[in-house]
């Protein structure tokens, strides 16, 4: 008797290229490091924006004339006529109002409101934050020095001189996360 021996069949290929999930895997690992640059860069703007409203929180508001700051009064509520009350008050403190409507932004407005204004009118928003109590400050990238003071659905109304007074002549308190 002779002994045959017997091979296994061959496997064909399987036609599978490797190329295609490697080529998405690359695009995966590359868009994964673009969503991490983005983040940590934001996150950088973020503490930087917040050291900067530190510094400047340990510095007392400028006592400025009120008549040099260009206010415009937005209304971010449902009370109707918040903005013109405000606005009336507020000339009647020497402000000089450029304009009084609705906020014109899609932007949420909480708590007291917030104080627009771009690195130009930096102090005339401190200077105006003392007038309005609990509003927050929000830069922008404006080139004048006009102020928005949007009014928010816990505003309190606009301070009374006695503690604008005291306000500008004792230093603000610094946030708690300093």
């Amino acid at each position: 008797m002779t002994e045959r021996t017997v091979q296994p069949p061959v496997r064909p290929r399987s036609g599978r290229r490797p190329l295609p999930p490697l080529i998405f895997l690359l695009v995966l690992a590359l868009a994964t490091g673009a969503v991490w640059w983005t983040v940590l860069r934001e996150d950088q703007e973020r503490r930087a924006d917040a050291a900067e409203e530190c510094a400047a929180a340990e510095e007392p508001p400028p006592s400025l004339d009120p008549a040099a700051v260009s206010v415009r009064v937005f209304n971010a509520t449902d009370q109707g006529g918040l903005a013109q009350t405000v606005a009336d008050e507020l000339a009647g403190r020497g402000f000089t109002i450029s304009e009084v409507a609705n906020d014109p932004t899609t932007r949420v407005v909480e708590g007291a409101g917030e104080v627009r204004h771009g690195s130009p009118g930096r102090d005339a928003a401190r200077f105006l934050g003392v007038y309005a109590p609990g509003v927050s400050y929000y830069p922008d990238t404006r080139a004048t020095a006009v102020v928005d003071l949007v009014l928010g659905p816990e505003f309190p109304g606009v301070a009374p001189p006695e503690e604008v007074e005291a306000a500008l002549t004792a230093p603000e308190d610094a946030p708690s996360d300093c």
